[in-house]
C-alpha cells in the first residue's frame, strides 16, 4: 500500500492533484482544503495517502499529514459515512473544529459539511466521542480562543456561559475553552452550568 508521496505537482483539479514521483503521475483525491495547502504547478509536495482497493479500482486519497488521514480513516468507520462525505467534512471543518464538536457533542457544526444531515452528524459526535484526541492541543497546537471551541447554537450555549463565566473570572479565552471543552467531554451535553464552570475551575487548577 502507499502511504506517503513525495513528487512535483503536475496539475490540480476541484479535488484531485496529479503528482509526477519519477515520471509517474499519481491521480490523488484531496478534501478542497488540502488542495489549498499545496504548491503551485512544478513545486515539489509531500502528501500522506490512504489507499482503497476496490474490484474495478484502486483509489488514492490525500491528506496534508498523518493526523488529516487519520480522521478520514476514523470517520468511516461511523455509518453512512464514506470516503465522500469524509473528505467533504475534512473540508469544511478543520481537524481542531471537528474534535472540538466531537468533544462538545455539537452535530449543528458538524451537519455544515455538505452531504452531512442531523442523523448522520449525531452519528459522528456520539460514536467517535471516546475516539478523538482532547481538543486542547491538536496537531501540536493549542487552541486560538474561545470562539474556537464553542460555536452558537446547537447545544453549545452551556459550555459558552461556562466559558463566559471563566473569563470573567479572570482566565485567558484560550484556558477556559480548553478547560470547558474537558469538562464538557468528560460529563456530557446533560450536564448543568454550574457543574461545567465547577469541572472547569478544576482543570485550570491542575
Amino acid at each position: 500500500m502507499i502511504g506517503k508521496l513525495k513528487g512535483i505537482i503536475d496539475s490540480v483539479g476541484e479535488d484531485w492533484v496529479l503528482i509526477d514521483v519519477n515520471g509517474v503521475c499519481y491521480d490523488v483525491h484531496c478534501s478542497g482544503r488540502t488542495l489549498q495547502t499545496l504548491p503551485g504547478a512544478g513545486e515539489a509536495a509531500v502528501l500522506s495517502i490512504e489507499t482503497h482497493v476496490r474490484e474495478t479500482e484502486i483509489k488514492l486519497f490525500g491528506f496534508a499529514n498523518d493526523f488529516e488521514r487519520e480522521w478520514f480513516r476514523k470517520l468511516q468507520s461511523v455509518q453512512g459515512v464514506g470516503a465522500k462525505v469524509a473528505l467533504a467534512i475534512l473540508g469544511t471543518l478543520t481537524t481542531t473544529d471537528l474534535s472540538n464538536a466531537i468533544a462538545l457533542q455539537d452535530k449543528a457544526i458538524v451537519s455544515r459539511a455538505p452531504g452531512v444531515g442531523p442523523k448522520v452528524a449525531m452519528r459522528i459526535v456520539s460514536e467517535l466521542k471516546d475516539k478523538v484526541p482532547m481538543p486542547a492541543v491538536i496537531d501540536g497546537k493549542t487552541l486560538g480562543g474561545a470562539a474556537e471551541i464553542v460555536a452558537p447554537g446547537g447545544g453549545t450555549s452551556k459550555a459558552a456561559d461556562a466559558v463566559s463565566a471563566l473569563t470573567n473570572l479572570g482566565y485567558q479565552p484560550t484556558d477556559a475553552s480548553m478547560a470547558v471543552a474537558a469538562a464538557f467531554q468528560e460529563t456530557g451535553e446533560e450536564t448543568s452550568v454550574e457543574e461545567l464552570i465547577r469541572l472547569g475551575l478544576k482543570e485550570l487548577a491542575k
